[in-house]
């Protein structure tokens, strides 16, 4: 007899978040599965944040169901669960205070903390943070504090800070927003890196633009008034057709090395 299938780590039903009488998100239905590396695209405004917020744990939606790592939203200690969980994002970045250093900025992801003086660290905690920076490229900037870090130097430093706490999850909420091209591109390579790696957690991306998905990215999907144009594998979801839906613009999708790029090719609306 087949064994059933694992569980999905992320499992929304009927998902709503209502703020001031209007939808932010209208009935979501969505599954993420081990082992899936997802996008997720749309216009300002279309839910996307908002998405990722409920499925790491730090928004409680109006109604549906949330379903995170075997544990329900509501019924479970959420504190706990985010620990389990990373999420890298703008507020997240906010949150730090500028004069810790990036070593111990990676550091406290150990125990998802704002602060390194909150928990004690092992030795080998300090040699896993010095390993993950090495492997971002970033093992020079490990002695200088946030505030000295530029863009790209930060967003490296707050996605091995993610990994530091082997997660069973990640969550990316825009983290190539306000790069220059190469930092973009160093980022976007060390994500494909990542994706490569059967032992990296399933891991989302949001993100406005192709030029940003990693090449390794199984599924995608189209965000668009608080709810899913389309989901599936990237190759299905990520047509110039459906694209060009998406954000009511004529946009051709192309494909080269494993990487996309759209472009308009009819008037501005």
């Amino acid at each position: 007899m087949d064994e059933p299938a694992p569980a999905p780590v992320v499992r929304l039903v009927h998902v709503r978040v209502v703020r001031d009488g209007t939808a932010v998100l209208d009935g979501v239905d969505w599954e993420v599965r081990a082992g899936q590396r997802w996008a997720v695209l749309g216009p300002n405004g279309s839910g996307k944040t908002t998405l990722l917020r409920v499925a790491g744990m730090h928004l409680l939606p109006t109604s549906g169901c949330v379903q995170v790592l075997g544990e329900t939203y509501g019924r479970t200690d959420a504190r706990e669960l985010r620990r389990r969980v990373a999420f890298v994002s703008g507020a997240l970045l906010r949150s730090l205070r500028p004069t810790i250093t990036a070593h111990d900025i990676v550091l406290t992801g150990r125990f998802a903390a704002l602060e390194p003086w909150w928990h004690h660290y092992r030795d080998t905690d300090h040699s896993r943070a010095e390993g993950l920076l090495a492997e971002a490229a970033m093992a020079e900037v490990s002695g200088r504090t946030f505030e000295v870090l530029s863009e790209g130097e930060r967003q490296q430093v707050l996605l091995a800070r993610a990994l530091m706490g082997d997660p069973e999850l990640l969550l990316l909420d825009e983290p190539a927003a306000g790069l220059d091209l190469a930092n973009r591109e160093r980022l976007v390579a060390r994500l494909a890196s990542l994706a490569a790696d059967p032992e990296v957690p399933p891991m989302v991306l949001v993100t406005h633009h192709v030029e940003e998905i990693p090449p390794g990215t199984t599924h995608a999907a189209l965000m668009r008034h608080g709810r899913f144009v389309t989901t599936g594998p990237i190759a299905e979801v990520l047509t110039s057709e459906s694209v060009s839906a998406c954000f009511e613009l004529d946009v051709r999708v192309e494909r080269s090395d494993g990487r996309l790029t759209a472009r308009g090719v009819g008037p501005l609306p």
